[in-house]
């Protein structure tokens, strides 16, 4: 089956079975190994990417169900030059990468909850992020980086634009 979707702002044309999950053709078809399977039952969130801005088990989506979509997977944070998206860099700082299986699902739960709520306090960070399964179990540097990486995307949005020459 024919599957048009765009991805990271790319377009991307795909032929797959029907059957195909969108992790595979995500993983295999794109090349976009950010996204990692887990538990491969919707449970953990290690695949969670955004359809149309909303988060998504990738493992238990059909390709063909994202067809017309726009998708975003963990690779579409990344800014120009390579450059660190804040909620990546405050994992770093925070320690809430641990072994980083998990991150990629993290950051894109992460991206939708300060998508929505610039400024969401720890209890509602707690909240959004549990279906989200780390089994390193270190959830607090994952909440701390989740809660700084906010303050620094409200800074960044207060900041006056530049002039054009």
């Amino acid at each position: 089956m024919d599957v048009t979707f765009t991805v990271n702002g790319d377009r991307m044309r795909l032929d797959v079975e029907p059957r195909r999950t969108l992790a595979d053709a995500l993983r295999e078809d794109c090349g976009l190994t950010g996204t990692h399977l887990g538990c491969e039952h919707g449970v953990c969130g290690a695949c969670t990417v955004l359809v149309d801005g909303e988060p998504a088990r990738a493992c238990l989506m059909f390709a063909v169900q994202a067809d017309g979509s726009s998708l975003t997977t963990v690779e579409g944070l990344e800014g120009q030059d390579s450059e660190l998206h804040p909620l990546q860099e405050a994992f770093v700082t925070h320690h809430g990468l641990q072994c980083g299986f998990c991150t990629p699902g993290m950051l894109m739960s992460a991206l939708h909850l300060l998508d929505n709520d610039p400024e969401p306090g720890r209890e509602k960070i707690r909240e959004e992020m549990s279906g989200n399964i780390c089994r390193c179990t270190g959830y607090q540097g994952i909440v701390d980086a989740i809660e700084a990486a906010g303050e620094s995307l409200r800074e960044v949005d207060a900041e006056p634009a530049e002039a054009s020459p």
